[in-house]
């Protein structure tokens, strides 16, 4: 038995600690160019946002499940017997 509760952060996935990359600045010079950069930027950004929405929503269910825990661990007892 460990006193020591578990990580929430070690349920997130080892790769997001990079964050996401931007996208690459465009090499040319028109217009059609910026706007295929602008799409890519801002998919990349829905990208992060997904990204902090599913780990609030990890971190949320992990402190949850910590609190049942310690709940549990703590309900009052009749001779031996947890209530």
């Amino acid at each position: 038995m460990t006193n020591q509760p578990a990580s929430c952060s070690s349920l997130l996935p080892a790769d997001w600690r990079q964050g996401i990359a931007p996208a690459p600045l465009p090499t040319g010079q028109t217009v059609a160019d910026w706007i295929v950069f602008g799409d890519q930027q801002t998919g990349r950004l829905d990208q992060a946002n997904g990204r902090t929405r599913d780990a609030i929503e990890v971190v949320a269910r992990c402190e949850e499940r910590d609190r049942a825990a310690v709940r549990s661990a703590t309900r009052p007892r009749l001779f031996g017997i947890r209530l």
